[in-house]
């Protein structure tokens, strides 16, 4: 199971759009032999419409101990009604570093980014890979939603 997980889940900001596009990968713990509620979903919301949460329970496991994740919620347009939950990260206090980064980003731009220490991390790389990763999946938007979301919205000039 661990080789058929894609690599990444990447998520894209188009600022100019105000757009996010997320690369979700479905499973299914108890119907792991069915192809509808597996693979890759590709979805586009509207930046106005997301949410993060955060949410910490206590999960009985062999030792005992706390889950914590951020989930981005998307809501339904006019509404506060939750439509759809994304995960984010599995650490509450990393995604709220995370999304006040990304709140910079689509509300002023890149200029208002802080100066990171290291560069972002290419997961198409297969040096920086454990030997099973590499025999993962590599990430493929389809193309209509690749191209939509390296590119901002087309002016039309009327004459």
């Amino acid at each position: 199971m661990d080789i058929e997980l894609p690599r990444d889940e990447p998520i894209r900001f188009n600022r100019l759009r105000q757009k996010v596009y997320f690369y979700e990968f479905r499973f299914d713990r108890i119907h792991i032999f069915s192809r509808k509620k597996w693979g890759v979903r590709p979805v586009a919301y509207d930046w106005q419409d997301l949410i993060a949460e955060a949410c910490s329970v206590y999960a009985p496991m062999g030792n005992g101990g706390v889950v914590e994740k951020v989930l981005i919620a998307v809501r339904k347009p006019g509404t506060d009604e939750i439509i759809d939950r994304l995960f984010f990260t599995h650490n509450i206090e990393d995604g709220k570093r995370y999304w006040e980064i990304i709140r910079l980003f689509m509300q002023q731009g890149p200029d208002a980014l802080p100066t990171f220490v290291r560069p972002p991390r290419d997961w198409d790389n297969d040096f920086e890979l454990t030997p099973i990763r590499r025999l993962a999946p590599r990430v493929q938007w389809p193309e209509a939603i690749d191209r939509e979301s390296r590119t901002g919205p087309t002016i039309e000039k009327s004459t």
